[in-house]
């Protein structure tokens, strides 16, 4: 019964939800920063300040989001409890990334104003359907097998979504043309309407994920409070040592995609970014059969995971050095193999940790969990901006940003802050987990004998 539910069909729709989660967070993190500041005029320090205040912002918003959808609605009895956010929050999403890049411009402040809006606005909207995404992974395929086909096939799927908000802006945007950003949000969300809609069938909740809910729901005899939840966070090690890894990872992950465009423009000499973008495609479709192999040896999803950020770290190494525009594509291929890795094993490895924490509590309240996800996501941007500020301030870049103290700049928050970010990921990571594939196993057997 349960392949008949989780068939391949279901996990490429669920696997719908990676695309447009990357394609939209690739197409934001790869341009925004550079239109702030290169297209539109903004002060480094004020683009900089508004990212800042948006990740505080996030600090709030995405717990409590987790929090307050995981709160039965009038509507969980037919639909579930978080199918309602996905559909609300992914079709209204699309239309608010659109605003972030038509920004008033009357006065310093009113653009800087816009900015910080728009962008909070429109992280509201993306949290509400991707916090609730995220957690029916764990209870939707509930089986270790089922867990890897369906991170396999939402790997694929959401690998072209990178791809995809990197390389389509490449064909749309040219520098020194504000216009054609707006240009390009409107087809980036023409496509994420699609990816959308096509994502609803792949988290519809089953009628056994509705029962469970509820059944949990009628015999709480005391509702959690945010507090509780949030204490439950701080007290799961190895939860916790997933979210530092994702926010170190996703801080250079961020770094190194906005920093490909000053690359094109003021390394390469206003080259196209296309082919180094279809580079780290290319490397991130060929790791997965590579990162698929390795299981067969390595039966741990937290030391494979720990071992491609690894490898994500080694080859950010070379683009610290490589001049021309091949060696650049040749580069990112052989960053897109590492890439292909952590993203086939970063979701699997999440679901055996909240596997732990549902073991643990009796109960499977992991919206605040999956909250605190999406904010050490979110914090990335604030990494991202804080170093862009600090490195064009010192590097010169506002004076001339093509001069060798402003490309040397680009080249260090394009490679060696990734690097370092990587290193630090997994250190702290390989210190505080303590996951390995035994106990996954047991933890998803309690379940089974529970209920859960």
């Amino acid at each position: 019964m349960a392949n008949e539910k989780n068939g391949t069909a279901l996990m490429f729709s669920y696997g719908m939800g990676k695309f447009l989660a990357e394609f939209l967070t690739g197409a934001f993190a790869s341009l925004v920063f550079k239109f702030y500041e290169t297209e539109i005029g903004l002060p480094t320090g004020l683009v900089a300040a508004a990212v800042v205040l948006y990740s505080i912002w996030n600090a709030i918003n995405d717990p409590l989001i987790g929090f307050f959808t995981a709160k039965p609605t009038f509507l969980a009895p037919r639909w579930g409890r978080r199918f309602p956010w996905i559909l609300i929050g992914s079709l209204t999403c699309v239309f608010a990334f659109v605003l972030v890049f038509t920004p008033l411009r009357s006065s310093t402040v009113t653009t800087f104003l816009w900015l910080l809006l728009s962008i909070c606005l429109y992280d509201a909207l993306y949290s509400t359907w991707e916090v609730n995404y995220q957690s029916i992974f764990p209870d939707r395929f509930r089986e270790g097998a089922q867990r890897t086909k369906a991170a396999g096939i939402a790997t694929l799927v959401g690998v072209l979504g990178v791809a995809g908000g990197a390389v389509l802006p490449t064909f749309f945007v040219r520098y020194g043309h504000p216009e054609t950003y707006f240009l390009n949000a409107l087809v980036c969300a023409g496509l994420g309407l699609v990816a959308a809609i096509l994502l609803l069938p792949g988290v519809r909740e089953t009628p056994d994920m509705v029962r469970r809910y509820l059944d949990q729901e009628s015999k709480r005899e005391v509702k959690a409070s945010l507090k509780a939840q949030v204490a439950e966070v701080f007290s799961s090690k190895n939860f916790l040592a997933f979210i530092v890894l994702y926010f170190f990872y996703q801080s250079a992950t961020i770094s190194m995609t906005a920093s490909i465009h000053y690359v094109g423009d003021y390394l390469l000499g206003g080259k196209s970014t296309t082919l180094i973008f279809a580079g780290m495609l290319a490397g991130a479709l060929a790791g997965v059969p590579l990162w698929s192999g390795l299981r067969r040896f390595i039966k741990s999803n937290q030391r494979l995971l720990a071992l491609s950020a690894a490898a994500l770290a080694l080859f950010c190494v070379p683009l610290m050095f490589v001049s021309s525009y091949y060696c650049f594509v040749a580069a990112m291929f052989a960053w897109g193999l590492a890439f292909g890795g952590f993203w086939m094993l970063m979701t699997p490895a999440m679901a055996d940790v909240i596997d732990e924490v549902v073991v643990n509590t009796g109960k499977r309240d992991d919206g605040v969990y999956i909250g605190f996800r999406a904010f050490a996501g979110r914090l990335a941007y604030a990494i991202q901006a804080l170093s862009f500020w600090i490195v064009h301030a010192l590097s010169g870049f506002a004076a001339d940003p093509r001069s060798d103290a402003a490309k040397m700049g680009i080249r260090i928050h394009t490679a060696l802050i990734p690097a370092v970010l990587l290193v630090l990921g997994v250190v702290f990571f390989l210190c505080m987990n303590g996951m390995d594939a035994e106990k996954a196993a047991r933890n998803r057997e309690i379940m089974k004998e529970r209920g859960l």
